[in-house]
């Protein structure tokens, strides 16, 4: 007999090689019917694999996010199956898991050209094999065998991933008539899968490097109900309504240029606006909390970065370096602004009473991501963190990083944004290499953050492996209107930045000791952000920090001059105005401007010339009657500032 024991702390007995399916069978039918795998001292397991020891288990359902990556790997296997019955000798590359589906990279035979017009019989393909209920079984292979099973396909994908393994770890999967090499895990059989929807094609650089060959890479999700996908397919199309590259085409925010550079992002008027906003909101919160504004250069001598450890973890993957006419000098774009910062700290001597010194910055920085994953403002190769670095005495660090967390309260608040969940981000103990400094300062940084967020009553979940490579972290992930999840801001605490550039400060012993530093970024980066906060919105931005408050709509020419006087007046009360001056009808004016998102329309005639007035209309809501200019000019102004209100 072996134990097992629950997530509550709760132990049973089951017979050695007990299985995950049998462990569910054993508490109740409704799980047994639900599982979909099982995670065995913290590894994630089929639920058919036999158990031979003592372990710590947890069984995972659809609504856990494990149970979708195993159901979603799998509908990856079940995919390729399908494609490999239309198209017998197909190349197989690799087909993960992604956070809202899975996709698989894939090398077509010469005269096969994957189009859209082929997805439907995939997909038919796919539920008639689900219907199969094939057992999807593991099995352990010699190097050997999987060398000469892949030989014998002439499937060089697979070899390539195969020369990388040792002997003794290597495993295949199969179901039906497909076999492929993989980890796992996976279901029980394929008939789990109810739903299927083949999404989209690409092209993708084989293994993400642009020296490779380009493969097929086909998009899917499915779900284990037919209700689930037609909710998610209404969903795909509000998304589609929301995309912040449309919306922001529409309104003009922010463009991206070839000859610029892919993922370098223009702001426009317009964007700039709404940017300048953002900034300025976030530098009037810092400031009540003690912040000092710095800036920094766009670049940094390479050595500064080794010092760092970011040319070592990132060097590689980073734009290259910048060489000069000296020999040997060497300059890199700045992939951080923490760095910096510490050069900032430490160009003269600290005291415990300047302690804790906060230095905040708009920095821009510059990261080299690969073509394929670009997207819009969500990933982009360059772009500005709201950045922050905290400098501050043991004594100090878990009353600082609370008021981190009171900074992204404010901000979600002032954003509208109440639908957040907290995760604590830790190291992983069996990859002690993925990360620097000792475990004993991991430890005392770990554990600040875990009881700073109990001490502010944040709901949390802990993940392990998701640390920094300096240091543990809070993230913050906020769901928007139609139910996605984004991460935005974080703080991370580090004990090891301080060490590295040997940062210090004379206590009031007149001993020296070492600082320990908090990152923080409310909003994550200002692309980012904006991005999700125009999906959010769908761009009708709150009046505070929309680029055009009011248009002025004059019924016809004779009324322009009266027009621009409003507008005049209103930007004078720093109420942003423009003036649709066009000759077209008032209702074809109203219809356009309701379009661009602008939250007030001032309609003007001879009514209004002679009573000094507007006809006010408000976006989305119609007619809300005539009133001065003056009346209107101070109810906006009152708005504005009962949005901007900071609450502590």
């Amino acid at each position: 007999m072996i134990t097992i024991t629950f997530p509550d702390k709760s132990v049973r007995e089951f017979q050695e090689g007990v299985t995950g399916l049998q462990i569910a069978e054993g508490i109740s039918g409704r799980l047994a019917r639900e599982a979909l795998c099982i995670s065995v001292n913290g590894e994630v397991w089929d639920l058919n694999r036999p158990i031979p020891e003592d372990s710590q288990v947890e069984l995972y359902t659809w609504n856990d996010r494990k149970g979708k990556e195993t159901f979603w790997h799998t509908s990856a296997h079940l995919m390729a199956e399908a494609i490999d019955f239309y198209y017998p000798g197909t190349k197989f590359g690799i087909g993960p898991s992604i956070e809202t589906g899975f996709y698989y990279d894939m090398e077509f035979p010469e005269d096969i050209q994957l189009t859209d017009k082929d997805l439907p019989k995939i997909e038919k393909k796919m539920l008639e094999l689900s219907k199969l209920k094939n057992s999807i079984v593991r099995r352990d292979v010699s190097k050997k065998e999987a060398i000469d099973f892949f030989t014998k396909k002439n499937d060089q994908l697979k070899l390539e991933l195969i020369n990388e393994l040792e002997d003794g770890t290597i495993t295949f999967y199969q179901q039906g008539n497909y076999t492929d090499l993989c980890k796992g895990p996976h279901l029980p059989n394929t008939g789990y899968i109810k739903a299927v929807k083949l999404t989209s094609i690409a092209g993708a650089y084989w293994r993400g490097d642009e020296k490779n060959k380009m493969l097929t890479r086909v998009y899917g999700v499915t779900f284990p109900k037919q209700k689930e996908l037609t909710e998610y397919l209404a969903f795909l199309e509000e998304a589609k309504k929301r995309d912040h590259r449309k919306i922001g085409k529409e309104m003009e925010l922010f463009i991206f240029s070839g000859k610029v550079g892919a993922g370098l992002p223009m702001w426009l008027p317009k964007g700039t606006i709404l940017r300048t906003q953002l900034e300025d909101f976030l530098k009037r919160v810092q400031k009540r909390f003690g912040y000092v504004q710095v800036i920094t250069p766009h670049i940094g001598n390479v050595e500064l970065y080794k010092t760092s450890g970011h040319y070592q973890k990132y060097g590689a993957d980073s734009f290259q370096t910048i060489k000069t006419p000296v020999k040997g000098e060497e300059y890199m774009l700045k992939p951080m602004n923490c760095p910096h910062h510490c050069e900032i700290y430490a160009y003269k001597p600290r005291s415990y009473k300047d302690l804790p010194l906060r230095i905040a910055e708009f920095g821009t920085v510059y990261r080299y991501e690969q073509s394929g994953e670009l997207h819009g403002l969500t990933r982009v190769r360059g772009f500005t963190q709201d950045d922050a670095h905290l400098f501050c005495r043991p004594d100090q660090l878990k009353d600082e990083f609370k008021k981190v967390i009171d900074i992204i309260f404010i901000i979600f608040k002032a954003m509208e944004m109440n639908d957040y969940t907290a995760q604590i981000s830790l190291r992983d103990p069996k990859t002690p290499e993925k990360y620097i400094g000792t475990k004993e300062n991991w430890e005392k940084a770990e554990r600040a953050i875990v009881e700073a967020s109990a001490e502010k009553g944040l709901k949390t979940t802990t993940v392990i492996g998701e640390a920094a490579f300096y240091g543990p972290k809070l993230d913050f992930m906020v769901k928007d209107a139609i139910g996605r999840s984004w991460q935005l801001g974080t703080i991370q605490v580090d004990y090891n930045l301080p060490e590295r550039f040997g940062l210090e400060y004379i206590g009031a012993d007149d001993k020296r000791y070492r600082p320990i530093m908090i990152h923080r970024a409310p909003f994550g980066s200002m692309e980012r952000f904006v991005a999700v906060l125009i999906e959010n919105t769908a761009g009708k931005f709150p009046l505070w920090l929309t680029p055009d408050q009011v248009v002025v709509l004059p019924i016809s020419e004779k009324f322009n001059d009266y027009a621009k006087k409003v507008s005049e007046f209103l930007n004078n009360s720093d109420i942003r105005t423009i003036i649709d001056d066009r000759d077209e009808k008032i209702g074809r004016k109203i219809r356009d401007n309701e379009l661009k998102r602008i939250p007030y329309m001032l309609v003007v005639g001879e009514k209004e010339v002679n009573n000094g007035e507007v006809s006010v209309r408000r976006q989305g809501k119609g007619d809300e009657g005539s009133m001065t200019i003056e009346k209107f000019a101070t109810m906006i102004t009152d708005l504005v500032k009962e949005q901007q209100k900071i609450d502590y």
